[in-house]
Protein backbone atom coordinates (compact mmCIF):
# COMPACT_ATOMS: atom_id res chain seq x y z
CA UNK A 1 0.00 0.00 0.00
CA UNK A 2 1.39 3.58 -0.52
CA UNK A 3 -0.42 6.82 -0.11
CA UNK A 4 0.61 9.08 -2.84
CA UNK A 5 -0.27 12.89 -2.93
CA UNK A 6 0.18 15.59 -5.90
CA UNK A 7 3.83 15.40 -6.23
CA UNK A 8 4.01 12.06 -7.17
CA UNK A 9 5.62 10.53 -4.15
CA UNK A 10 4.46 7.55 -2.58
CA UNK A 11 5.33 6.51 0.67
CA UNK A 12 4.93 2.78 1.26
CA UNK A 13 3.67 1.08 4.39
CA UNK A 14 6.47 -0.49 5.68
CA UNK A 15 8.30 3.07 5.90
CA UNK A 16 5.37 4.81 7.30
CA UNK A 17 5.36 1.80 9.86
CA UNK A 18 8.55 1.96 10.90
CA UNK A 19 8.71 6.43 11.28
CA UNK A 20 6.04 5.44 13.27
CA UNK A 21 7.28 2.78 15.65
CA UNK A 22 10.31 5.05 16.12
CA UNK A 23 12.72 3.33 13.53
CA UNK A 24 15.83 4.83 11.45
CA UNK A 25 14.95 3.01 8.18
CA UNK A 26 13.46 5.97 6.30
CA UNK A 27 14.16 9.27 4.85
CA UNK A 28 13.61 12.32 5.21
CA UNK A 29 10.88 12.55 2.68
CA UNK A 30 9.38 9.62 4.04
CA UNK A 31 9.20 11.60 7.19
CA UNK A 32 7.48 14.32 5.75
CA UNK A 33 4.89 12.08 3.53
CA UNK A 34 4.30 10.73 7.17
CA UNK A 35 3.54 14.17 8.78
CA UNK A 36 1.01 15.00 5.98
CA UNK A 37 -0.92 11.68 6.12
CA UNK A 38 -1.12 12.62 10.44
CA UNK A 39 -2.86 15.59 9.26
CA UNK A 40 -5.87 13.42 8.40
CA UNK A 41 -5.83 10.98 10.74
CA UNK A 42 -3.26 11.84 13.88
CA UNK A 43 -4.44 8.51 15.79
CA UNK A 44 -2.00 6.15 13.26
CA UNK A 45 1.03 6.28 15.15
CA UNK A 46 -0.76 4.95 18.24
CA UNK A 47 -2.73 2.79 15.92
CA UNK A 48 0.91 0.84 14.88
CA UNK A 49 2.30 1.07 18.21
CA UNK A 50 -0.63 -0.89 19.42
CA UNK A 51 -0.40 -3.53 16.85
CA UNK A 52 3.28 -4.31 17.49
CA UNK A 53 2.43 -4.54 20.63
CA UNK A 54 -0.27 -6.96 19.62
CA UNK A 55 1.77 -8.80 17.81
CA UNK A 56 3.99 -9.23 20.41
CA UNK A 57 1.84 -11.08 22.55
CA UNK A 58 0.96 -12.83 20.19
CA UNK A 59 4.49 -14.39 19.31
CA UNK A 60 4.65 -14.85 22.96
CA UNK A 61 1.24 -16.81 23.55
CA UNK A 62 2.22 -18.71 19.97
CA UNK A 63 5.63 -20.05 21.89
CA UNK A 64 3.82 -20.91 24.90
CA UNK A 65 1.61 -23.67 22.88
CA UNK A 66 4.51 -25.58 20.94
CA UNK A 67 4.93 -23.23 17.76
CA UNK A 68 8.77 -22.20 16.78
CA UNK A 69 8.86 -21.53 13.50
CA UNK A 70 6.91 -18.22 11.83
CA UNK A 71 5.72 -17.42 8.32
CA UNK A 72 5.31 -13.13 8.32
CA UNK A 73 3.81 -11.47 4.76
CA UNK A 74 4.01 -7.63 4.42
CA UNK A 75 6.65 -7.60 6.93
CA UNK A 76 8.75 -4.20 6.53
CA UNK A 77 11.90 -3.57 8.48
CA UNK A 78 12.36 -6.52 10.88
CA UNK A 79 13.07 -3.88 13.75
CA UNK A 80 11.39 -2.37 16.77
CA UNK A 81 10.18 -5.74 18.46
CA UNK A 82 9.23 -7.55 15.38
CA UNK A 83 9.08 -11.12 15.07
CA UNK A 84 12.53 -13.05 15.81
CA UNK A 85 13.55 -9.97 18.20
CA UNK A 86 10.93 -11.64 20.70
CA UNK A 87 10.72 -14.86 19.66
CA UNK A 88 14.41 -15.64 19.53
CA UNK A 89 15.29 -14.81 23.27
CA UNK A 90 12.28 -17.02 24.57
CA UNK A 91 13.04 -19.91 22.12
CA UNK A 92 16.96 -19.70 20.81
CA UNK A 93 15.82 -22.06 18.03
CA UNK A 94 13.14 -20.33 16.85
CA UNK A 95 13.13 -19.72 12.95
CA UNK A 96 11.30 -16.79 11.21
CA UNK A 97 10.66 -16.49 7.62
CA UNK A 98 9.71 -12.74 6.60
CA UNK A 99 8.32 -11.74 3.21
CA UNK A 100 7.16 -8.44 1.14
CA UNK A 101 6.95 -7.34 -2.08
CA UNK A 102 9.34 -4.24 -1.88
CA UNK A 103 12.23 -5.06 -3.32
CA UNK A 104 14.15 -1.92 -1.30
CA UNK A 105 12.58 -2.89 2.20
CA UNK A 106 13.73 -6.88 0.96
CA UNK A 107 17.29 -5.33 0.96
CA UNK A 108 17.04 -3.80 3.61
CA UNK A 109 15.87 -6.29 5.83
CA UNK A 110 18.18 -9.25 4.49
CA UNK A 111 21.15 -6.24 5.43
CA UNK A 112 19.76 -6.16 9.32
CA UNK A 113 19.15 -10.14 9.36
CA UNK A 114 22.87 -10.92 7.98
CA UNK A 115 24.32 -13.65 9.81
CA UNK A 116 20.67 -15.20 11.55
CA UNK A 117 20.64 -18.65 10.63
CA UNK A 118 17.35 -18.42 12.24
CA UNK A 119 16.14 -16.10 9.95
CA UNK A 120 15.42 -15.32 6.55
CA UNK A 121 13.74 -12.76 4.32
CA UNK A 122 11.86 -13.14 0.86
CA UNK A 123 11.19 -10.93 -2.14
CA UNK A 124 8.00 -12.32 -2.38
CA UNK A 125 3.91 -11.45 -2.83
CA UNK A 126 1.70 -13.24 -0.39
CA UNK A 127 -0.62 -14.12 -3.87
CA UNK A 128 1.67 -15.88 -5.05
CA UNK A 129 1.39 -18.96 -3.03
CA UNK A 130 3.18 -21.54 -4.99
CA UNK A 131 5.92 -19.34 -5.05
CA UNK A 132 6.27 -18.79 -1.17
CA UNK A 133 6.00 -22.54 -0.34
CA UNK A 134 8.15 -23.79 -2.40
CA UNK A 135 10.81 -21.51 -2.20
CA UNK A 136 14.06 -22.68 -1.21
CA UNK A 137 15.28 -20.18 1.88
CA UNK A 138 12.02 -20.87 3.24
CA UNK A 139 12.09 -24.98 2.85
CA UNK A 140 15.75 -24.47 4.39
CA UNK A 141 13.78 -23.28 7.59
CA UNK A 142 10.41 -24.19 7.96
CA UNK A 143 9.23 -27.28 7.91
CA UNK A 144 5.53 -27.52 7.07
CA UNK A 145 5.17 -30.85 8.98
CA UNK A 146 5.61 -28.79 12.63
CA UNK A 147 3.08 -26.37 13.56
CA UNK A 148 4.04 -22.90 11.63
CA UNK A 149 2.60 -19.18 12.42
CA UNK A 150 1.52 -17.44 9.35
CA UNK A 151 1.26 -13.57 10.61
CA UNK A 152 -0.78 -11.79 8.15
CA UNK A 153 -0.93 -8.84 10.35
CA UNK A 154 -0.63 -5.99 7.90
CA UNK A 155 -1.86 -7.98 4.47
CA UNK A 156 -5.29 -7.35 4.52
CA UNK A 157 -4.87 -3.59 4.25
CA UNK A 158 -3.49 -4.35 1.16
CA UNK A 159 -6.18 -7.03 -0.80
CA UNK A 160 -9.80 -5.40 -1.58
CA UNK A 161 -12.15 -7.75 -1.80
CA UNK A 162 -12.26 -8.17 -5.68
CA UNK A 163 -8.69 -10.37 -4.82
CA UNK A 164 -11.06 -12.77 -2.60
CA UNK A 165 -8.42 -12.55 0.52
CA UNK A 166 -9.74 -16.18 1.31
CA UNK A 167 -8.90 -17.78 -1.86
CA UNK A 168 -5.40 -15.72 -1.01
CA UNK A 169 -5.21 -17.24 2.82
CA UNK A 170 -6.35 -20.83 1.78
CA UNK A 171 -3.33 -22.31 0.18
CA UNK A 172 -1.25 -21.55 3.94
CA UNK A 173 -3.69 -22.50 6.17
CA UNK A 174 -3.99 -25.75 3.58
CA UNK A 175 -0.31 -26.29 3.44
CA UNK A 176 0.34 -26.01 7.19
CA UNK A 177 -0.20 -28.74 9.14
CA UNK A 178 -2.63 -29.62 12.34
CA UNK A 179 -1.76 -27.24 15.33
CA UNK A 180 -0.60 -24.10 13.20
CA UNK A 181 -1.68 -21.10 12.96
CA UNK A 182 -3.32 -18.23 11.29
CA UNK A 183 -3.01 -14.32 12.50
CA UNK A 184 -4.80 -11.45 10.69
CA UNK A 185 -5.99 -8.10 11.79
CA UNK A 186 -7.62 -5.40 10.25
CA UNK A 187 -9.47 -1.76 10.10
CA UNK A 188 -12.99 -1.56 10.42
CA UNK A 189 -14.78 1.26 9.31
CA UNK A 190 -15.25 4.32 11.11
CA UNK A 191 -16.78 8.07 10.72
CA UNK A 192 -12.99 8.81 11.76
CA UNK A 193 -11.36 6.74 8.94
CA UNK A 194 -13.84 8.11 6.00
CA UNK A 195 -13.36 11.54 6.96
CA UNK A 196 -9.63 11.42 7.25
CA UNK A 197 -9.67 9.68 3.30
CA UNK A 198 -11.83 12.67 1.97
CA UNK A 199 -9.82 15.05 3.64
CA UNK A 200 -6.77 13.19 2.56
CA UNK A 201 -8.13 13.55 -1.15
CA UNK A 202 -9.10 16.89 -0.96
CA UNK A 203 -5.44 17.69 0.57
CA UNK A 204 -3.19 15.48 -1.57
CA UNK A 205 -5.56 13.79 -4.15
CA UNK A 206 -6.60 10.27 -4.63
CA UNK A 207 -6.54 8.50 -1.09
CA UNK A 208 -5.10 5.10 -1.11
CA UNK A 209 -7.96 2.10 -1.59
CA UNK A 210 -8.04 0.61 2.03
CA UNK A 211 -10.66 -2.17 2.44
CA UNK A 212 -12.31 -2.15 5.68
CA UNK A 213 -14.10 -5.03 7.39
CA UNK A 214 -16.03 -6.00 10.23
CA UNK A 215 -15.20 -8.65 12.58
CA UNK A 216 -17.94 -10.82 10.66
CA UNK A 217 -15.91 -10.39 7.64
CA UNK A 218 -12.40 -10.99 9.26
CA UNK A 219 -14.55 -14.12 11.05
CA UNK A 220 -14.98 -15.62 7.52
CA UNK A 221 -11.31 -15.79 6.73
CA UNK A 222 -10.37 -17.94 9.47
CA UNK A 223 -12.50 -20.73 7.57
CA UNK A 224 -11.45 -24.18 8.92
CA UNK A 225 -9.60 -23.26 11.79
CA UNK A 226 -10.94 -22.12 15.41
CA UNK A 227 -10.49 -18.96 16.97
CA UNK A 228 -8.96 -18.72 20.14
CA UNK A 229 -10.06 -16.93 22.83
CA UNK A 230 -10.56 -14.03 23.00
CA UNK A 231 -11.78 -14.28 19.82
CA UNK A 232 -11.41 -11.28 17.09
CA UNK A 233 -11.12 -8.15 19.42
CA UNK A 234 -9.75 -4.12 19.61
CA UNK A 235 -6.00 -4.88 19.78
CA UNK A 236 -5.05 -3.46 22.90
CA UNK A 237 -7.89 -6.59 24.10
CA UNK A 238 -5.88 -9.23 22.81
CA UNK A 239 -4.18 -10.83 25.95
CA UNK A 240 -3.40 -7.36 27.37
CA UNK A 241 -0.08 -8.03 29.84
CA UNK A 242 -1.10 -7.23 33.27
CA UNK A 243 1.29 -4.70 33.87
CA UNK A 244 0.68 -3.18 30.63
CA UNK A 245 -0.84 0.25 30.76
CA UNK A 246 -4.30 -0.58 28.32
CA UNK A 247 -5.79 2.30 26.75
CA UNK A 248 -9.48 4.07 28.32
CA UNK A 249 -12.23 2.71 26.24
CA UNK A 250 -10.05 0.41 24.40
CA UNK A 251 -13.39 -1.34 22.96
CA UNK A 252 -13.58 1.93 21.18
CA UNK A 253 -10.28 1.03 19.07
CA UNK A 254 -12.03 -0.17 15.40
CA UNK A 255 -8.64 -1.99 14.98
CA UNK A 256 -9.45 -5.96 14.92
CA UNK A 257 -7.05 -8.59 15.89
CA UNK A 258 -7.70 -12.82 15.89
CA UNK A 259 -5.81 -15.78 16.32
CA UNK A 260 -6.84 -19.16 14.40
CA UNK A 261 -5.80 -22.63 14.77
CA UNK A 262 -5.78 -25.26 12.48
CA UNK A 263 -7.74 -28.60 14.56
CA UNK A 264 -5.83 -31.82 15.16
CA UNK A 265 -2.50 -32.47 16.51
CA UNK A 266 0.67 -32.71 14.00
CA UNK A 267 1.88 -35.77 12.96
CA UNK A 268 4.82 -37.23 14.79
Amino acid sequence: MTFPDRLGYEPGLARLRDYWLGGSHHSERDRAGADRILVVAPQLPYLVRQKRMMQQRMVRYLIRHGVSQFLCFDAGVPTRGHIHEVAQPILPGARVVYADNDPSIVEIGRNLLHGDEHTAYLHADVRCAGHVLNHPELRELIDLREPVAIMMLDTLLQVPNREDPAALITPYTSAACPGSYLGLSQFSQTQHILDGLALFGELYGEPPAIPLREPEELASLFAGLVIVKPGIVPVPLWHPDPDQDVTANPERIRVYAALGRKPGQPQQ
